[in-house]
């Protein structure tokens, strides 16, 4: 369960990654297929990029313990009080929801198909034309295009024809059930959901785009847009030719193209996928360096310890040597304070050319201060006070990790409680940031008037000019309100990068309690 909530959070930060730099560089510039495939190639890194790791192998001298973060024990809070297994409320909850929005689904799937059941298909090229009664606004399935011709003009009827046509032979359709099945999968994410409409909006774009080059009026194909949203009725997995934000579609086909230079803002990407790698995706491996023939070198002369029962011996014996401790070098003053009584082996050898006494503790001896290295006493991170008051007789096992700059040290009390079967607890899981506000809703556009400005309803037509200069100013506030909005946006996004580090520090410690559960 951990490792899923582990992925999940990994690719809903880069689904946020990629929605954001689409958001503030891209969203317009008129690069719209390049905008899809830059959309798509985003929610497919997502999936793909958490589940590749990189690993790193970083050589160590032989001679430093290695530390294997894997099975270190970590010391928990031992109490008989009940406890709530958060992973398991929290699947519970992501998995209620997947099964909802999973019913809504289909759903919808299973309102397209009365649509399309039992009606009279027209074949024109490799389309299927299918002529309804129902009030529905226009939509295309696949090579599905389906329309009410009643409700339009020849003109306004081959507008829409060819707007249609264009998600068709793009496969657009395809981009929307995969917009749906990550809205499903990642529906916690509120970034994902203004992903699909984005997505959904580029498609509208291209369609737009695509339609206009094979009319020759292009001031009707607009006029056309205008009447369509007068039909409020659409199918949810579909292309619809109507879409909420139609003052958006009209400023994309008026619009200047692009200029090719700011096809460089594809490429802010990159850097940042790097560093999402780096912090991320790479596990460092230490390995131990093959010891070289003038380190391992030895003269295999041992010191009879029966003989050495007095510390002056042991002084005397080290004169003009250098000292090793353990594997460690050190100074004539440690090796003054340790108690020949204490000590398992000593060899004499040669230590890159120069004469050395090798020391082997029955246990390994205090240092008397750390002072360049973090130190954990039995998985929890202590001072050198506490280290210094630490008793000597209690320590069963220091682990020295160069690499990792740390000392870990585990007391004989901390395995015995190992040992005993003690209730052994799980670290609490970070909590992920909460996004209340909710975004801000598009006005409505006035419904267009029957007929022309020519020869219809001059009146009405006067009155839909006015309603649509109120509704211009309506869309300014509303545009002024997104703005507030993607600024709200920022600190929730600043809370998921802190939460991500803190998911990372959680995963190791519950790396290192199932190693303590382990050793039970």
């Amino acid at each position: 369960m951990e490792t899923l909530f582990i992925y999940l959070a990994k690719s809903s930060g880069l689904i946020g990654m990629f929605y954001l730099a689409y958001f503030l560089l891209l969203r317009k510039e008129t690069f719209f297929n390049s905008n899809r495939w830059f959309l798509l190639s985003g929610i497919i890194t997502s999936v793909l990029l958490p589940m590749i790791v990189f690993t790193k192998i970083v050589w160590i001298d032989p001679s430093i313990n290695s530390l294997d973060w894997s099975k270190i024990p970590v010391t928990t809070p031992i109490t008989n009080t009940f406890e709530i297994n958060w992973y398991f409320v929290f699947g519970i909850i992501y998995g209620t929801g997947v099964v909802i929005f999973m019913l809504k689904f289909a759903i919808d799937l299973y309102s397209l198909s009365k649509v399309l059941r039992g009606k009279a298909i027209h074949l024109q090229a490799d389309f299927k034309l299918i002529d309804i009664t129902e009030n529905i606004s226009p939509f295309s399935y696949f090579n599905y295009i389906v329309y009410n011709s009643s409700l339009y003009s020849d003109t306004e009827l081959e507008n829409i024809i060819e707007h249609e046509k264009v998600h068709s032979m793009q496969n657009h359709t395809a981009d929307v059930l995969i917009s749906r099945v990550f809205c499903i999968v990642f529906w916690f994410n509120p970034l994902m959901w203004f992903y699909k409409k984005a997505m959904i909006q580029n498609l509208e774009f291209i369609a737009d785009n695509g339609a206009i080059k094979n009319l020759a009026d292009k001031k009707a194909y607009q006029l056309t847009l205008l009447k369509i949203t007068t039909h409020e009725n659409c199918v949810a997995i579909s292309n619809h030719f109507y879409q909420s934000l139609i003052k958006k579609r009209i400023v994309m086909l008026n619009k200047k193209q692009s200029n090719k230079r700011n096809s460089w803002k594809y490429a802010v990407v990159l850097p940042l996928l790097g560093a999402f790698i780096f912090l991320f995706q790479v596990k460092i491996v230490a390995q131990e360096k093959a010891a070289t023939k003038q380190e391992t070198e030895a003269k295999s002369e041992p010191i009879d310890l029966t003989k050495l029962k007095i510390e002056k011996d042991l002084t005397a014996l080290s004169k003009g040597k250098e000292i090793y401790i353990n594997g460690e070098k050190s100074s004539q003053e440690e090796l003054d304070k340790l108690n020949p009584n204490e000590i398992e082996k000593i060899d004499i050898a040669k230590v890159n050319n120069k004469e050395a006494i090798l020391i082997t503790p029955k246990q390994l001896i205090k240092p008397v201060k750390i002072t360049d290295k973090d130190i954990y006493i039995d998985g929890v991170k202590s001072t050198n006070e506490e280290f210094s008051k630490l008793d000597q007789k209690t320590i069963d096992k220091v682990d020295v990790d160069t690499f990792e700059n740390t000392v870990r040290i585990t007391t004989k009390t901390f395995n015995k409680s190992v040992d005993n079967n003690d209730v052994i607890l799980p670290p609490t899981p970070p909590t992920p940031p909460t996004f209340n506000t909710k975004a801000p809703i598009a006005p409505k556009p006035p419904k267009v008037p029957k007929g022309d400005p020519i020869h219809g309803d001059k009146k009405a037509w006067k009155d839909f000019d006015y309603k649509m200069e109120e509704y211009d100013k309506k869309m300014e506030i509303f545009d002024k309100k997104m703005e507030e909005f993607d600024k709200q946006m920022e600190p929730f996004n600043a809370e998921m990068e802190v939460f991500d580090k803190k998911m990372k520090i959680f995963e190791q410690q519950m790396e290192e309690y199932q190693s303590k559960m382990n050793i039970k």
